[in-house]
């Protein structure tokens, strides 16, 4: 097979969460292991930092890999999902693995993948693992699919495990509470490896506390040891901070190239997991400032705030479920504009009302949604958005709703496009 070949068994023959949803999702870690004990246990072969949590994990994981690649270091990154193409789940110095390590991986396993029936997810995380092992990284960053616990990425012991935060998504699977997703999300809490949680949270401090106790693992809560003290736009649309630890400035004019206002909060957790890490890596201020003014570059991210276009300005994000949302519309509540268009279309296993009430009664309203099997229907979308008082037309395909939006807007407008990542996808 060759790399369309190979993608085209992935998505066709193979169980894949984000297309399918319920259905794709196995409860344990069997064929995880039975792969990577047929490939030789590549997991142990590099060095690895853990990302969970329910928003931020990307960010803060290509965070953390730009920092690592500006220091010096041969640096792995493992995302999920991808946006544009299946190569953005697996790179190496920001450089996406080849179309043809794609291919032999698939050619070369594929006997064991026909006799186990592993899911797309736990094919892909074997492949990234050991196309890690074969490139002899120095640190691989590797964000947790769904979950923690039973994730496919969960068989590694790293260096420091990361939780970004908890909040109300895959709640089929993870629990209906904020405790019952905290102890799935803990679950990559490894035995004597530090954990570092971005957000302090009520509900769910005490359940990352217990569990790092149980384990003999130091936790620390990084917004309760470090604080952004200012910050703003500068002149080169990126953001720039003052961030203290303990009251005192360590940071000074820090910019980041993510502008997203809820980067701040990302930021700072990766913060925390660096000075841990300096430990046992040599990350210095420099390294540290030069990364994040250029982690995009570096590493390939997006659909964070992204800005695609301009008069009328055209801004794409990822934020799908409750707490993603809430970000969002923050920003815009901040953002000048004079007409406000939203282009949204969602899957249909979120909290969909929920969502929806978050959203400006103020903007024109594209109601679409992506081309994949979770999609939910434009027309329930719209209909569900009216009897809450958004108002506006369905469109077949992202596109159609893209060009309509454009031809609606003008130049002092904004054109929001999101609700679901791969709505997103199919604009990028």
């Amino acid at each position: 097979m060759n790399y369309k070949e190979a993608t085209e068994f992935l998505y066709r023959q193979l169980p894949m969460f984000q297309r399918k949803g319920k259905a794709a999702y196995k409860a344990n870690l069997i064929n995880t292991v039975l792969l990577d004990n047929h490939l030789g246990k590549p997991h142990q072969k590099f060095k690895s930092i853990h990302v969970a949590g329910t928003n931020g994990k990307g960010s803060v994981s290509h965070m953390l890999a730009a920092i690592f690649q500006t220091a010096g270091y041969k640096t792995g990154l493992y995302t999920s999902p991808h946006l544009k193409s299946y190569r953005e789940r697996i790179r190496v110095n920001g450089e996406m693995i080849s179309e043809v390590e794609v291919a032999n991986f698939v050619n070369s396993n594929k006997k064991i993948i026909d006799e186990i029936k592993p899911s797309f997810f736990e094919i892909t995380v074997s492949m990234a693992f050991d196309y890690f092992a074969k490139q002899n990284v120095d640190i691989a960053i590797i964000e947790v699919g769904l979950g923690g616990r039973l994730d496919s990425t969960n068989i590694i012991t790293p260096i420091l495990s990361v939780i970004t935060n908890i909040g109300f998504d895959h709640t089929e699977f993870l629990g209906n509470s904020l405790k019952q997703i905290a102890t799935e999300k803990a679950g990559i809490i490894k035995r004597g490896i530090p954990v570092v949680i971005g957000q302090t949270q009520k509900e769910t401090s005490d359940i990352f506390t217990a569990k790092a106790k149980e384990n003999i693992s130091r936790i620390y809560f990084a917004d309760k040891i470090f604080s952004t003290a200012y910050s703003m736009l500068d002149l080169n649309n990126k953001q720039a901070f003052n961030i203290e630890m303990k009251g005192k400035v360590l940071y000074e004019n820090l910019k980041l190239d993510l502008v997203g206002i809820y980067q701040n909060k990302n930021l700072l957790t990766v913060l925390q997991s660096i000075e841990i890490i300096k430990q046992n890596f040599s990350l210095t201020n420099k390294a540290i400032y030069s990364a994040l003014e250029n982690s995009t570059k570096l590493t390939g991210i997006q659909g964070r705030w992204q800005i695609i276009g301009n008069n009328p300005m055209i801004i794409a994000d990822t934020g799908h479920n409750y707490d993603g949302i809430s970000e969002v519309v923050n920003q815009i509540k901040n953002t000048a504009y004079k007409r406000l268009h939203i282009i949204i279309g969602m899957v249909n296993d979120k909290n969909i009302d929920s969502i929806l009430k978050l959203l400006p009664q103020n903007a024109k309203y594209y109601f679409t949604k992506a081309s994949i099997p979770r999609a939910l229907d434009e027309n329930i979308l719209c209909n569900k958005a009216k009897n809450l008082g958004l108002k506006g037309n369905t469109f077949l395909t992202v596109n159609l709703a893209l060009q309509a939006a454009k031809t609606n807007a003008e130049e002092n407008d904004m054109i929001f496009i999101g609700g679901s990542t791969f709505v997103v996808a199919e604009i990028l």
